[in-house]
């Protein structure tokens, strides 16, 4: 279901101390919020989503025939966590 490498998997844990279960949590969470694509070469989407451990994260992805690769994760901020708990009603 996920698509990861080194690279990838590396960075998001070096940059934002997210590990690559954290990630997955996140876009699982069936609750998550969609976000816009942000503008890349690649085609993008984003979500906020919460980890079984309860926190709320921002992941970066794009799809890759029936993967999902992540391509960032950070902790959300806080009018991401503010429109997640708006939509969550």
């Amino acid at each position: 279901m996920f698509d990861w490498d080194e690279a990838n998997e590396g960075h998001i844990w070096e940059r934002h101390g997210v590990s690559a279960l954290e990630a997955e949590d996140a876009v699982l969470d069936p609750r998550a919020v969609f976000i816009g694509t942000p503008r890349s070469v690649e085609a993008r989407s984003s979500l906020i989503g919460q980890t079984e451990q309860g926190r709320l994260l921002r992941i970066f992805y794009t799809l890759r025939s029936r993967l999902t690769r992540v391509v960032t994760a950070r902790d959300a901020n806080e009018w991401e966590r503010k429109l997640y708990q708006k939509r969550r009603k």
